[in-house]
């Protein structure tokens, strides 16, 4: 293979090598940016936006049935609500309740609920759901006959 050959494809493997690593770079950077427009640093002041995190509710309460009052889930990520044993919210004994009724989960933050084709229907504070709803501290969620209140 000639010299002149090798050396452009030499020159070109460089141009790939130096064009990953500034997407590389450029990625990090962007990232880093994006912890700092959200007040995620090591030493700065409390932010509006950490004040709001903080105040944001984070947990479902059951409220009724009575006998399984007061227990209460942590919603970190995603929550499955439904008669179904792999739901992480079970309510075996709720015949209206379908087997896969309801998801809560997180997005940007936020808690939000949505009804996943169940034959009765989910609602928040009395309103069926038709779409995902954001959730707010004391929202009352109905599934089946279970009803659960969102708390921080």
């Amino acid at each position: 293979m000639p010299e002149s050959i090798l050396t452009i494809l030499k020159l070109c493997f460089l141009a790939l090598l130096y064009l990953f690593m500034a997407r590389v770079i450029r990625t990090v950077w962007i990232q880093i940016s994006e912890a700092d427009n959200e007040g995620i640093t090591a030493a700065g002041p409390e932010t509006v936006k950490s004040r709001q995190r903080r105040n944001r509710p984070t947990k479902l309460q059951i409220k009724s049935p009575r006998d399984r009052a007061g227990t209460t889930y942590e919603v970190d990520h995603e929550l499955t609500i439904g008669r179904a044993a792999g739901c992480a919210v079970a309510v075996p004994d709720d015949s209206y309740a379908s087997q896969l009724h309801a998801r809560v989960f997180v997005r940007d933050g936020n808690m939000y609920v949505e009804d996943l084709g169940s034959t009765n229907g989910t609602t928040v504070n009395g309103k069926q759901l038709t779409e995902a709803r954001r959730l707010k501290n004391g929202d009352r969620i109905e599934v089946g006959h279970t009803i659960f209140e969102v708390a921080k």
